[in-house]
């Protein structure tokens, strides 16, 4: 007979309990840093440390740096990933309350589903995708409107923006994953991704001019610790709670972050924030998670996509 290898119930539990609610209250950290660090700032703070950590624990495991060749892909996953996808979720927060920002993030998958539609021709747009989609954009509508009355001021338009450009730009990462030459690690991938987009980052930080309103000594205690939790919580254990579980669970179960995290983002946002929780919020979360939870469960014959980073999201986790 064949031996079976039993894991304990209670490391899934607690990787799970991670990616559910280390992801979901990124949102909030990352509001508490952004007023008084710079964004790009903080980002690059952010994913240089973490970046140098993960590609450093693999190194020291014996595997392989990146080819020149998957450099050049990395590096543009990082421009699309932490550039354009997280340097702009950092910006919209000084604009949108956390809670919010992780709703419009949760517009992902009706991105990616566009994007197979359109660019990669694996998927068709059957009846009940088409209804998703409508009702995804029914509730960034009910979050942007400013004719509806619904209670509660519609979130800024420009963070609405750069938020939406953030979802289409980690789209079209995702989608890019799937042509691009890779590290087969996904440790390694994620870490290399990481360490390049802090480096892009620092760099679009200089060239906006945020080291010269940056000055360490001012900023709070509490904006350091926020740091400190993306960099340690957010990006280093989750990720690897995350890896884990793409490694013992089936897709479908791990993916069910993308509809848990918005919640745990905008009810940490309600009670840990002071964020107001009105029933334009209630209904925009609704409308998007219902076109989550329809797209995400869609049966279709797909190739494995790579992971192109951890968190937000980032939907990854943010």
């Amino acid at each position: 007979m064949e031996a079976k290898i039993h894991r304990p119930a209670w490391k899934t539990v607690l990787a799970f309990a991670i990616i559910y609610f280390v992801w979901g209250s990124t949102f909030l950290a990352i509001r508490v840093g952004v007023r008084e660090v710079p964004p790009f700032l903080l980002a690059a703070m952010r994913f240089l440390v973490a970046g140098l950590v993960l590609y450093g624990w693999t190194i020291a495991h014996g595997e392989r740096s990146p080819s020149g060749r998957q450099w050049m892909s990395v590096s543009l996953l990082a421009i699309l990933i932490f550039v354009l996808d997280y340097g702009l979720v950092f910006w919209a927060e000084q604009r949108v309350l956390s809670g919010i920002a992780a709703v419009m993030l949760a517009t992902i998958p009706a991105f990616m589903a566009l994007s197979e539609i359109i660019f990669l021709r694996t998927q068709k747009l059957t009846v009940r995708l088409a209804v998703a989609l409508l009702i995804g954009i029914g509730g960034v509508a009910v979050l942007v409107s400013r004719s509806l009355n619904l209670g509660g001021a519609p979130i800024d338009r420009m963070g609405a923006v750069a938020l939406i450009v953030a979802s289409v730009s980690w789209s079209a990462a995702s989608a890019l994953t799937r042509k691009l030459p890779l590290p087969p690690s996904k440790v390694m991938s994620s870490g290399a991704q990481m360490l390049v987009g802090g480096v892009f980052l620092a760099l679009t930080a200089a060239a906006l001019g945020e080291f010269r309103n940056f000055h360490p000594s001012i900023v709070s205690r509490a904006a350091w610790l926020s740091l400190l939790y993306l960099i340690v919580a957010g990006s280093i254990i989750a990720f690897t709670a995350y890896v884990w579980l793409i490694h013992h669970e089936s897709p479908t179960k791990v993916g069910t972050y993308a509809y848990v995290n918005p919640v745990v983002a905008v009810l940490v946002g309600y009670f840990l924030g002071g964020e107001a929780l009105g029933l334009r919020t209630i209904l925009g979360t609704l409308f998007v998670l219902i076109s989550v939870l329809v797209i995400t469960t869609m049966p279709a014959k797909k190739p494995e996509a790579a992971v192109p980073v951890a968190d937000a999201a980032e939907v990854v986790g943010s």
